[in-house]
């Protein structure tokens, strides 16, 4: 799974990181979601979620 973040679309509302901390992070100076590292197999539900659940549909998926 091939992840990216729109950040310019970001509005760093954090359900990304709720629902994946291991996944997505934010940045400390805007809250603008960030990528820790590539989600394992074992992540891809909890990654999917959190596309889902961003309000700016910033997070973009590619399997």
């Amino acid at each position: 799974m091939d992840v990216e973040i729109d950040q310019e679309s970001c509005v760093a509302a954090g359900q990304c990181v709720l629902v994946a901390p291991e996944v997505f992070d934010q940045r400390d100076e805007d809250g603008v979601a960030i990528l820790r590292r590539t989600p394992s197999a074992d992540e891809y539900a909890a990654t999917r979620e959190a596309a889902l659940l961003c309000p700016a549909r910033a997070i973009l998926l590619s399997e």
